[in-house]
């Protein structure tokens, strides 16, 4: 297959800088968009596979999964795209497009999905190459078209952050009259609060940094609580629909379970290292749960895209260079963000 070389920035180990490399891009095929990269975000997952902290990680490796772009090229039966249109991509580029989990638009299920980096090509083998290049191709089918009225460096990180939010609050019916816990206030949580907010719910914030009790009630946030205070917490005993975990630090999940109604859950969107112990009783009284969630489907990142823009929801983010992208993640282990990280992908093609 024909292909083409571009710049990326990646690393051949897990104990290496990201660095300048040339990849390559198969040429187009009769469904595939080409999509010039402006602007792409930076998750702790980037981090997380860099580092392969889950172990897995392939190398050479190109990170990058919030992505903002424009089209240039289109393949000859493409009909969702034409050259101009901005499009973003996140996590998904490819699945079975059969199986029961595909017919109902949740690709992220599906055993054969492919991700946008880190996944087997089947184009070129080796591995995929996510979004710290200048640019990508992508079967239409897994591309999503960006709102105009979106700032488009902030919209980045709803690709990733955005959906993974957002998909919970749909599954378990936050609107009017809901009560939503965020835990945590970073990358996730700022966004959770925002949606949440939009879709009508009562939003209370738990945190463990005092000067982020303030930063919530300006993110929309009706309450803030420092989750030291047990006074504090106390006053959401058996109150909350739901709540959104969003910490993958070492934490006491079972102190908040205790703040659910019945039938409410904890539902984690992260991928903490340590295994979280789970007392029975506090999911058998009141049949309460503890929940997990992962990004969304194609058809609802693009729910959540519109959402967005009716709401006027975008990340607050901190937009740097491709050359600063090591010292990115260093801070971004720290917790030194507020609240996402995205990159001028121009500065690429001028390094």
């Amino acid at each position: 297959m024909k292909t083409t070389t571009i710049k990326a920035f990646g690393t051949e180990a897990a104990n290496k800088p990201l660095h300048e490399m040339k990849i390559q891009r198969r040429e187009l095929q009769p469904h595939d968009v080409s999509i010039e990269m402006l602007y792409c975000g930076i998750c702790h997952s980037d981090l997380h596979q860099v580092k392969d902290d889950f172990g897995g990680s392939s190398f050479p490796m190109v990170p990058g999964h919030e992505m903002v772009g424009r089209v240039v090229a289109v393949g000859n039966h493409v009909t969702k795209f034409k050259i101009g249109d901005l499009a973003g991509v996140g996590c998904i580029v490819d699945s079975c497009r059969h199986c029961e989990y595909c017919e109902e638009s949740l690709e992220m299920f599906c055993k054969g999905e492919v991700l946008c980096f880190n996944s087997p090509d089947k184009y070129l083998g080796g591995s995929t190459y996510g979004g710290f290049s200048e640019s990508i191709v992508t079967d239409e089918n897994y591309v999503l078209h960006i709102p105009k009225t979106l700032d488009l460096a902030a919209a980045a990180p709803l690709l990733c952050a955005g959906i993974t939010v957002y998909s919970p609050f749909k599954h378990w019916d936050i609107k009017a009259g809901k009560k939503v816990g965020v835990l945590g206030i970073g990358g996730l949580g700022h966004l959770a609060i925002k949606i949440a907010k939009a879709m009508g719910a009562y939003v209370v914030v738990f945190t463990t940094s005092q000067s982020k009790v303030e930063d919530a009630k300006r993110l929309g946030a009706d309450e803030a609580v420092l989750s030291s205070d047990a006074e504090q917490r106390g006053k959401h005993a058996d109150s909350l629909n739901l709540i959104l975990d969003t910490v993958s630090a070492n934490h006491d999940v079972n102190t908040y379970l205790n703040l659910l109604r019945a039938d409410g859950s904890v539902v984690l969107i992260v991928l903490p290292t340590e295994p979280i112990p789970i007392g029975a009783f506090n999911v058998v009284k009141g049949r309460r749960s503890f929940s997990g969630s992962n990004i969304g489907g194609i058809a609802e990142t693009q729910e959540m895209l519109d959402f967005c823009a009716k709401h006027s929801i975008t990340a607050d983010i901190e937009l740097i260079k491709m050359h600063d992208v090591n010292e990115a993640f260093e801070r971004l282990e720290k917790g030194d963000v507020k609240y996402r990280f995205v990159i001028d992908m121009a500065s690429l093609k001028s390094n």
